[in-house]
């Protein structure tokens, strides 16, 4: 199975349909009328997709099971045809399309199960998703990620050659997959004025983003937050708040991490903690959707 304790929860949905096709009017009219001899169509084949879609994980193997917080199943007639429409809601970590398309496949199924004595041309086809939300993709969809950031590690033992840095790297690496440049890569000591004049140097308006990683713990050369914090104009403290969330739920010291978040002028300053997993897993947890800010800030400017 695929590896998802990265991701984040987020309200998925999906929408799916399947069309079973009878061979007369006389099928229709039996369905409608709940005069088919196997019973009332219609609910039957709803409560067997009902099944169907929390059963998925349980028949295709590589589908991860997760909790399933709201389905609903309606039918549409055309003619000679029935359209069975699935709709699927989730708060998890992946989506639900399989399963919304599972329980459009059971539920025809079962139709053309009970159909079928009464009807031998009865058909099944264009199982197909409809359509799907939630998830990081669709955040990248609608926010501008047309940004240019600077990450400046602080660290006393990288700015001496001691030890080579890895998170800021990987916080490159990380923003390269969400469209993001990174025009500045600097590393400096644990220095509060250091820090302090690293920060008013790169907040202007060719850097919209920057990120600080290392020195957001609790030991005496840990001082990026009291640095930072006195120059941010707005605080946003929901992204750290989310971040330490994210990492709490994975490594229980995750609370002891101190960083904090705003706005000097129109660049967003972020503070990261200074190790590798740390540093990616604070990206993991607020990024594609802390972007929307610079659209909102766009939008005040206007």
């Amino acid at each position: 199975m695929v590896n998802i304790t990265h991701k984040s929860n987020t309200l998925r949905i999906a929408v799916a349909t399947a069309t079973v096709t009878v061979s007369s009017q006389q099928t229709i009219e039996a369905v409608e009328q709940r005069k088919v001899p196997k019973g009332d169509v219609f609910e039957f084949a709803r409560a067997a997709g009902l099944l169907g879609i929390k059963k998925t994980s349980d028949v295709i193997p590589d589908c991860h099971p997760l909790p399933v917080e709201y389905a609903a199943i309606t039918y549409a007639v055309d003619g000679l045809n029935i359209t069975v429409r699935v709709e699927v809601h989730t708060i998890y970590k992946t989506g639900v399309e399989v399963e919304a398309m599972h329980g459009a496949a059971v539920t025809a199924l079962t139709m053309y199960d009970m159909l079928k004595p009464i009807d031998k041309g009865v058909e099944i086809n264009n199982i197909r998703l409809e359509k799907k939300s939630g998830g990081k993709s669709d955040m990248l969809k609608v926010e501008d990620a047309s940004i240019k950031c600077a990450v400046i590690v602080c660290s006393d033992t990288v700015s001496r050659g001691e030890k080579e840095d890895t998170a800021g790297k990987a916080i490159i690496l990380k923003l390269y997959k969400f469209g993001i440049e990174t025009t500045v890569y600097e590393v400096i000591a644990d220095d509060f004025d250091k820090i302090q004049s690293t920060l008013k140097q790169f907040c202007n308006d060719d850097i919209q983003l920057l990120i600080f990683t290392g020195g957001t713990g609790l030991s005496s050369r840990d001082n990026t937050p009291e640095a930072v914090e006195p120059l941010l104009d707005k605080l946003v403290p929901g992204i750290m708040e989310t971040a330490r969330n994210y990492g709490q739920q994975r490594m229980p010291y995750a609370m002891l991490s101190r960083g904090v978040a705003g706005f000097a002028g129109n660049t967003l300053v972020l503070t990261l903690p200074g190790s590798q997993k740390g540093a990616e897993e604070t990206i993991d947890a607020i990024f594609p959707q802390v972007l929307h800010l610079f659209t909102v800030k766009k939008g005040m400017q206007h």
